[in-house]
């Protein structure tokens, strides 16, 4: 057993979270890194003890197009802030993983300005595939080459000549030695040549014990990438696309379908994730927003390693436009949600789902057996060593009722509820809340969660009703005089999927009052927008309407993104959608 078969990972695109500039002008060192370390205790807090962030060097613009494999991005900082940042991370207990690319350079490496300035007589002609000293290309270098993905930004890398593969191992090596890396998330790795692979892998066996190499794979059969030769294990594709459809298309059968293929491949420990730094954002790809809770339930507890994208444990939007990432990559200050975890049912249930993923075994090393499948309701055991821990989930608008077969013991308790069920007759009978999903754990099991309180929308909209009417008796002071609007209970409360103890509901007003708005819909075209305004200050219908505007900006809007703004009047999100665009 390793360190990353039981690891829950966050996932950090650092050149965007920090605010750095797109194009590096390789300046002094900014030291952007060090506002991170905050994140490292933000990462503990809700249960992740994995960090893979990167790419973190030197490079162009995007971060994936090397300029140096040694020297961290101008841009973020110095190789010591690097090497502090790791360090603070172990002591944290926290694992760090980097992006590796090294399928492909930038052209301002140094192999490639050497063959720009020697032609044929580089020493490095044969570092790339297929150097043409014949071709040419938009760069007019006087030759052409191979590169990834159409652009020639990015040139590929000859990894069948031992130089090459000599000199990747060695920056293995490096990383190791200076930065104490646990291991290496490799980048474009469904068109790295294997013998290449096996060769990263005899390095990793050699550099540190338990050193992981995980890479990126979008289709295919994992267990080609993933065996004793080559990875660890690879990007979940597969299982990212069926978790957000299966919920939208209220289909069941597509996930659960999905586990047995990925189980026919082999007892693989793939690298489970609900959106990342290259697609939209969960919360943005969800039909029903309430659905934010079964999902992160099924991704917590399938087989595989699970990740979370930073920024998305608050439920935040990020939608891909024009073909441009920015929005998936936006800088985000931590303090600006330093009560999330109390305040934000979202992060209240990550955080929950990763104290129980920590403090039960079987749902990293437990066997895999489907109890129950509707298009709308789901359920499934993890068994190790003769203990049985059921998962059940619903995606349907309504409770439902479920009989499922338990394990040997006389009653469970729901992790995140606090719920008691007792077993009879080799069963339990459990209803399932709308649109929620549930953690059964032997009674016993040791587990320091706060319970988490499913609210469905019926039970939320009944609350808000009765709170509206207090408010409202209660808004005129004793003088006659009208105060301030009545508080409302927000759309973040009502669709998504969770509130805490009612002390911690009550922190959360701040953003409620904002909402007020939501009962009466403006359209935000008629509304002028104030761009002396912060975004936290602005209103929903100021916030959709600065959107709007930003979106106009980059070409024309049509009726579905309006739709998808204005159905938007969560406050916090709509800021950091505001927020995203630069």
């Amino acid at each position: 057993m390793a360190w990353y078969d039981e690891a829950v990972f966050y996932h950090i695109y650092p050149l965007g979270l920090t605010g750095a500039p797109k194009q590096n002008d390789y300046g002094e060192p900014v030291h952007r890194l060090n506002t991170l370390l905050p994140w490292v205790d933000h990462i503990k807090e809700i249960g992740g003890s994995a960090l893979y962030i990167g790419p973190l060097f030197e490079s162009v613009g995007h971060g994936y197009e090397t300029t140096d494999y040694k020297k961290l991005d101008s841009r973020l900082g110095t190789n010591e802030d690097l090497t502090a940042f790791v360090a603070y991370c172990h002591e944290q207990g926290i694992k760090v993983i980097f992006d590796g690319v090294f399928n492909h350079t930038g052209r301002d490496f140094f192999a490639f300005k050497d063959i720009q300035a020697n032609r044929e007589n580089s020493q490095y002609k044969d570092w790339y595939c297929n150097v043409n000293f014949w071709g040419n290309n938009e760069y007019n270098d006087g030759f052409s080459y191979d590169n990834w993905g159409g652009y020639n930004l990015l040139v590929k890398l000859n990894q069948k000549n031992p130089a090459v593969v000599d000199y990747i191992c060695d920056v293995i090596r490096f990383w190791v030695s200076e930065f104490d890396v646990d291991g290496i998330r490799l980048d474009a790795a469904d068109v790295l040549d294997f013998d290449f692979m096996k060769a990263l892998r005899r390095t990793a066996n050699e550099v540190k014990p338990d050193f992981w190499l995980m890479g990126e794979v979008i289709h295919g059969d994992y267990s080609r990438w993933v065996n004793g030769e080559t990875l660890h294990s690879v990007t979940n594709y597969t299982l990212h696309k069926a978790l957000y459809s299966g919920h939208n298309d209220h289909n069941y059968f597509e996930i659960a379908h999905t586990v047995r293929r990925l189980q026919n491949m082999g007892t693989l420990k793939l690298y489970n994730f609900v959106d990342n730094h290259d697609v939209e954002r969960i919360y943005t790809k969800l039909t029903n927003k309430a659905h934010f809770a079964p999902v992160h339930v099924l991704l917590y507890t399938l087989p595989g390693v699970p990740s979370i994208y930073y920024g998305s444990e608050f439920g935040i939007e990020g939608r891909k436009e024009y073909g441009s990432d920015d929005s998936l990559r936006p800088a985000l200050n931590i303090e600006d949600y330093k009560d999330s975890v109390k305040t934000n049912p979202c992060t209240a249930l990550i955080a929950a789902l990763g104290k129980v993923r920590q403090a039960v075994p079987a749902l990293s090393y437990g066997s895999y057996d489907e109890l129950m499948l509707t298009n709308r309701q789901f359920a499934y055991a993890r068994d190790l060593d003769g203990t049985r821990v059921i998962v059940s989930v619903n995606n349907d608008d309504a409770p439902a009722g479920m009989h499922l077969a338990a394990g040997n013991c006389t009653a469970y308790i729901g992790a995140l509820s606090g719920e008691k069920v007792s077993v009879q007759d080799g069963h339990i009978n459990i209803t399932q809340p709308a649109n929620s999903g549930e953690i059964w754990v032997p009674e016993g099991t040791d587990l320091d969660v706060k319970p988490v309180k499913v609210v469905t929308k019926t039970e939320s909209e009944a609350k808000t009703n009765t709170e509206d009417k207090a408010a409202s008796e209660t808004a005129t002071d004793a003088k006659g005089n009208k105060e301030a609007e009545p508080k409302i209970e927000s759309k973040e409360s009502k669709d998504i999927v969770t509130a805490t103890e009612s002390a911690d509901a009550k922190k959360n007003t701040t953003n409620t009052e904002k909402n007020t708005a939501a009962n009466t819909p403006v359209d935000p075209e008629t509304i002028t927008v104030d761009w002396s305004k912060s975004p936290e200050s602005m209103t929903v219908p100021e916030l959709q309407a600065a959107i709007l505007a930003k979106l106009a900006g980059n070409g024309p809007v049509d009726a579905q993104m309006k739709k998808t703004v204005t159905d938007n009047i969560w406050h916090d999100s709509l800021v950091n959608w505001l927020k995203s665009f630069r």
